[in-house]
């Protein structure tokens, strides 16, 4: 090709990748189904669009790479001290119970379905086995199960990503020694496979964790060098043993989400900026690689593959998973209806299959389209499906507003009393003794004294808070919190507005809506509610009585919507109104 066809290809590749992944953020729905699509046509209509002849050699190459950097990130996620009680034993069956009964089952299927050789039948299996929490975690933001249902499909998805990626390097080269006369040099291949990938791993990790614990780098900086870490020893380990990087890769992700004196963020903007340009790379590229007569005896089979998949094993692996735990009926058969594959299946698909082909396995050239159907196809049943199979199960979370608010001023108990007296469950934090003891007084509930330090950790959430009230009397601090709590919050964030324009060393020169409005700042609702006024949560009227400001509207529904400096919202029939009432004129209560 010339150097004007790679470049118009390649030029495409991304214009293709990035544009999927804008429609689908406006389709709201995973952009997988976007992707995929795309991905096919552009192979099926053009030949400018095909990796294969943009790069040759190189493409098989580069997607271990891409890969093992996408199993890095999802291995960052994964500090177990933060799985426990009933929740981590079903994270840990599903796990290991999924992991074997896909196992078994779709390659005991695919050997007469889709005519394939048993070696390259396991080899589909084990790629069968992920799912991974770039395609789960957009179908529950949509779908949002309860919380401890979200909370479990998750987990498992972020740990099935690096556990199959392991499962299938693990396997690739179990077959590869397979096909070499004798039992020794089977497993002695075997072993040094797994033993590279592992030697690898952990040499990646200290050289890691040596250079982000002694040396002081600002964020990009860290990123890069942790990119260039996991790809130079993924480069080394598969330069030594072919396809061991991505064992190297998940090992690295573990130690670094788990190894002491690290302070790795929950929020990564720049190598997630990274992680999700690669995953729409790879798509649109592997995608492009399945040609239409490829799939021609392939469909039918794979749907047949998927229908086992998704009606038998997925249900079984989940009531097993959850027997003898506290997992309601309805959440167990939702659990039993959510196991789309992404991907690290579409990347391992691509990384062994062409390598299996070049080994003489006997139906290897079957395994990336029949991936490429499943994944297509589960992506597609539980997008279209999920909410609808959640609202019958009854395992929505419901509507009504949970909002945490932050501070313990008198006049900020009075507001969350309010508020819970209007239906709301309502959670405070804070962080003088004498603030959370006034809070714990008024009956309360009270968030543990670590949870805004925990918003940064690894891994952390705050589940299940629909947003964010800050109302402490240091204005900076409201504003640098608002600014962390963004990243690990479903739900708005809003702070108290400063006093004037220029006070505060921060909070002057940070974005977001502030609350109220009006000269409604701290120093004004504590001088009010000394002086006698109250907040109060009382059924909307067609107009407010003089004196009162209004503060908040809950709808029918629990929703909250707080005045802001930007807008008021309007109160309509059936909704509560939170106000600040002030103090009683004197004389006023005499007849």
């Amino acid at each position: 090709m010339t150097a004007d066809q790679v470049l118009t290809g390649l030029g495409l590749i991304v214009v293709l990748a990035v544009g999927s992944q804008l429609l689908a953020s406006r389709l709201r729905v995973p952009a997988l189904l976007v992707l995929l699509p795309v991905g096919f046509t552009a192979g099926a209509i053009t030949d400018t669009v095909n990796p294969e002849r943009l790069l040759g050699a190189a493409f098989s190459p580069l997607v271990s790479l891409a890969v093992a950097v996408i199993l890095y990130d999802a291995g960052l996620g994964l500090e177990l001290r933060r799985l426990t009680g009933h929740t981590r034993r079903v994270v840990v069956r599903l796990l290991w119970l999924g992991a074997l009964l896909t196992l078994v089952s779709a390659a005991l299927f695919a050997v007469p379905v889709l005519d394939m050789s048993m070696p390259a039948a396991v080899m589909l299996a084990a790629i069968l086995v992920v799912s991974g929490p770039t395609v789960v975690g957009p179908l529950l933001n949509f779908v949002r199960p309860t919380e401890r249902l979200q909370r479990v499909l998750v987990w498992e998805g972020s740990l099935i990503d690096p556990v199959g990626g392991i499962l299938g390097a693990l396997v690739f080269h179990g077959v590869v020694a397979g096909g070499r006369h004798g039992f020794g040099s089977q497993l002695a291949g075997f072993m040094i496979s797994a033993a590279v990938g592992l030697a690898g791993g952990v040499a990646g990790a200290v050289l890691l964790w040596l250079v982000l614990s002694r040396m002081r780098l600002s964020e990009e900086l860290a990123t890069s060098v942790q990119i260039a870490a996991v790809i130079g020893a993924a480069a080394a380990c598969d330069a030594l043993r072919d396809d061991t990087g991505l064992i190297s890769a998940v090992v690295m992700g573990m130690a670094m989400a788990n190894l002491p004196g690290l302070d790795i963020p929950a929020r990564r903007p720049f190598l997630e900026t990274l992680v999700s340009l690669t995953i729409g790379l790879l798509f649109i590229s592997i995608s492009a690689t399945v040609t239409p007569a490829s799939l021609r005896h392939v469909v039918l089979p794979s749907l047949a593959l998927v229908a086992l998949l998704v009606l038998v094993t997925r249900p079984l692996v989940a009531h097993l998973a959850a027997l003898r735990t506290d997992v309601p009926r309805g959440e167990r058969w939702f659990i039993g209806w959510m196991a789309p594959r992404g991907i690290v299946a579409a990347a391992t698909a691509s990384t062994f299959s062409a390598e299996l082909v070049a080994q003489g396995i006997a139906g290897a050239e079957r395994i990336l389209p029949a991936t490429f159907v499943v994944i297509v196809a589960t992506v597609t049943l539980y997008g279209l499906t999920a909410y609808s199979v959640a609202k019958r199960l009854g395992v929505l979370r419901p509507a009504r507003s949970r909002p945490l608010l932050v501070g313990g001023a008198p006049w900020a108990v009075d507001l969350a009393c309010a508020l819970r007296s209007a239906g709301l469950d309502v959670l405070m934090w804070a962080g003088a003794d004498r603030e959370r003891a006034r809070i714990e007084a008024a009956g309360l509930k009270l968030a543990p004294g670590e949870l805004l330090a925990s918003a940064t950790g690894a891994g952390a959430e705050l589940e299940g808070i629909t947003g964010v009230l800050l109302l402490t009397d240091e204005d900076d601090f409201n504003a640098l919190a608002s600014m962390t709590l963004r990243e690990s919050v479903e739900g708005p964030v809003h702070r108290l507005p400063a006093p004037t324009a220029g006070h505060g060393v921060v909070a002057p020169y940070t974005g977001g809506e502030s609350l109220f409005g009006g000269g409604l700042n701290g120093p004004e609702l504590s001088r009010r509610f000394g002086a006698g006024a109250r907040v109060v949560a009382r059924p909307a009227g067609p107009d407010l009585p003089a004196g009162e400001a209004l503060l908040f509207v809950v709808g029918p529904d629990g929703r909250l919507t707080p005045v802001t400096d930007t807008g008021t919202p309007t109160p309509a029939k059936g909704d509560t109104v939170i106000v600040l009432s002030p103090a009683p004129a004197a004389g006023a209560a005499v007849g």
